[in-house]
């Protein structure tokens, strides 16, 4: 029986190449990289005592350094066991839950046309790279290098050119002996019963070839060059080559360089991946227009355990973002997650690249948001939660986005995180689940357990500073430590020098603040020599006054003056830094408390429950030195 590609090619999506050869060997600990998919271990073709055999499921393909021997999950079941492909088949489907498919002769037809559709499909990638050489493709060759791409990225990609002909491409294949069906159905021509003359599909349109998982070219996307046409980009429809759902554009490219470390970055179009690739940003793929599927998202995963997806940073591109983390959340699996980068507002990848360049993108991708932060802020920003009723309905929200998730570990850890984060946005329990803890040790525990352990930091309330910072993460109140943070870059942006790093990596618990930073790593990558005044206007145009006005009402309140414009840069990177230093540690103890009470939760023993107090110990101590930043402004003076 011949099985058709796309079967087999599930079978491959499903299966870990390291899940079937570990049946037969033991990986090496030392060697292996379980979290890269890269696995070593003794051959078992050949007889060594050191490990040259390799498993990468990244590319889903063996290999030994020693005899030679390679392929994937099907040869090894025929080479280890002896058994024939079709048997090899039929085990590896059932392993990944797939029913073999009926014997269908017409279907094996269809399969040896399609083998025919290839050759298609080459002839006219070449015919579109050699118009555009030509002198019809003035225009076109204009328009790339308008764009900034160079000849070099140009013949990477195989960009092309569709003539402003109605049957240029089709007098073409016709000279290659192609037939009017086949054209057809490799989605070049358009024809029908109520279409007096058959045409070209794509016509003055520069065209980017897109291949499949093995480079061949399967389709195609073109941009039109004229601007009165309907639509500006035009794809290839679905042929039997091309279904647009289960393919990601330059992917092929894209898992050499991510394999070896580069970003998985999932951007929205052909001209950001280009533009991502010419500047050194060799991982980009794009699910070509449409809403990532479940399908792109396990391709995805395959090469990389946390893709960055990164959209504009406009109401569609915050919306964009939404439901591709409600597809993620579905599908998450342990150590499997994606990370997410909304860019300025009205700025693509292709955009920042062109203007900032490969540092500013890189300083976006070092502080992309975690899914748990994407989610948050979508559900929280902009909200008004200031009765009993909204509050409830937003715990609704969020509890119903956690019963979608279909793996029960990481279910358990969304539900207390974002419990966490419910009873930190209301300032109080969110409801009768929010003690996770029942019976045992922990349980029995009065005057020593966690409410007692937390009583300290109500006695606090005699300094206003550090009151605010016990409630830095309501949604209506800033924390000084956060506006100290955000305040003196903008005022003091010739401290950015000596902390971009830094700076350009903070995190915050407060989703206004967190886009709110976003932008503003953009305004200062645009340009790194403007000065407070023009830093502001750019975030005053963006919708940020209201914000930027809470910020400097903050700081006036508890007196923080060394925030402002007019203040000593030494003393502005002085509060600075010791605000960071206390942003540093707070989130360091958080991330251990979690961790202490994740422990007590599945063992409730007196030495969990010791780590636990001593951690909420640590944390009221933390609460304490918030009043040196306080301290700091009352001994220098304004």
């Amino acid at each position: 029986m011949r099985f058709d590609d796309r079967f087999l090619d599930d079978i491959r999506a499903r299966l870990n190449i390291s899940d079937v050869v570990g049946r037969r060997v033991t990986w090496d600990r030392k060697k292996s990289q379980p979290s890269k998919g890269d696995y070593w271990a003794c051959c078992p073709f050949h007889n060594e005592k050191s490990p040259s055999f390799h498993a990468d499921d990244r590319r889903a393909r063996y290999h030994c350094f020693g005899c030679g021997q390679s392929g994937d999950i099907f040869r090894f079941l025929t080479e280890t066991e002896g058994v024939s492909f079709p048997e090899a088949v039929e085990r590896l489907a059932g392993d990944a839950g797939l029913s073999l498919p009926e014997r269908d002769p017409e279907a094996e037809k269809r399969a040896k046309r399609r083998g025919s559709l290839y050759e298609v499909m080459d002839l006219a990638n070449g015919f579109f790279q050699q118009a555009l050489q030509s002198a019809d493709g003035a225009a076109a060759r204009r328009y790339l290098r308008d764009r900034g791409l160079s000849q070099a990225i140009q013949q990477e990609f195989g960009i092309g050119y569709a003539p402003d002909s109605r049957n240029a491409l089709k007098q073409f294949l016709a000279s290659k002996d192609v037939s009017q069906d086949d054209m057809v159905e490799a989605g070049l021509l358009i024809a029908g019963p109520d279409i007096s003359v058959s045409y070209d599909r794509f016509r003055n349109r520069v065209m980017f070839p897109i291949a499949d998982a093995r480079g061949r070219c399967i389709a195609f996307g073109g941009r039109a060059l004229s601007a009165d046409v309907p639509a500006k980009y035009l794809n290839s429809p679905e042929t039997p080559l091309f279904s647009k759902s289960y393919l990601l554009y330059n992917h092929h490219r894209a898992r050499e360089p991510v394999h070896h470390g580069a970003p998985l970055l999932v951007v929205e179009g052909y001209m950001d991946v280009i533009a991502c690739a010419a500047h050194g940003l060799d991982g980009a793929v794009a699910p070509m227009g449409t809403a990532l599927t479940e399908e792109q998202m396990q391709l995805l995963w395959r090469m990389n355990d946390s893709p960055v997806l990164c959209f504009d940073g406009d109401g569609a591109g915050f919306k964009a973002a939404g439901r591709s983390a409600d597809m993620a959340m579905t599908h998450l699996k342990p150590g499997k997650t994606v990370r997410f980068v909304l860019l300025p507002d009205g700025q693509d990848p292709d955009d920042l690249l062109r203007s900032a360049g490969r540092d500013a993108m890189d300083t976006f991708i070092r502080s992309a948001k975690p899914l748990s932060d994407m989610v948050w802020s979508r559900e929280t920003e902009n909200g008004v939660f200031d009765t009993p009723e909204r509050r409830a309905e937003l715990e609704d929200r969020i509890r119903g986005l956690t019963r979608i998730m279909t793996n029960d570990t990481i279910r358990r850890h969304y539900e207390q995180e974002f419990r966490e984060r419910l009873q930190a946005f209301f300032g109080h329990s969110s409801g009768k689940g929010s003690n996770r803890r029942a019976g045992g040790f922990a349980g029995k525990a009065k005057a020593g357990g966690r409410k007692a352990a937390f009583s300290v930091s109500r006695s606090l309330s005699q300094s206003p500073l550090v009151s605010s910072f016990a409630a830095g993460n309501r949604s209506s109140i800033i924390s000084p430590r956060n506006a100290v943070l955000l305040m003196t870059m903008i005022n003091h942006p010739v401290l950015l020098d000596r902390h971009d790093d830094a700076f350009s990596t903070l995190q915050f618990d407060q989703g206004e603040l967190n886009k709110l930073h976003q932008v503003l790593v953009g305004i200062l990558a645009e340009d790194p020599e403007q000065n407070a005044s023009a830093i502001k206007d750019a975030l005053v145009r963006r919708g940020y006054e209201t914000l930027l006005r809470r910020l400097e009402h903050t700081l006036a309140s508890v007196g923080l003056w060394q925030t402002r414009e007019q203040a000593d840069p030494i003393d502005a990177e002085e509060g600075w830094r010791q605000a960071l230093a206390l942003h540093e540690k707070g989130a360091v103890l958080r991330d251990e408390l979690r961790a202490a009470e994740l422990a007590l939760n599945e063992e409730a023993t007196e030495a969990n429950f010791a780590r636990l107090v001593e951690i909420q110990h640590d944390l009221e101590s933390n609460e304490h030195i918030h009043a040196l930043i306080e301290g700091f402004g009352a001994l220098s003076g304004q």
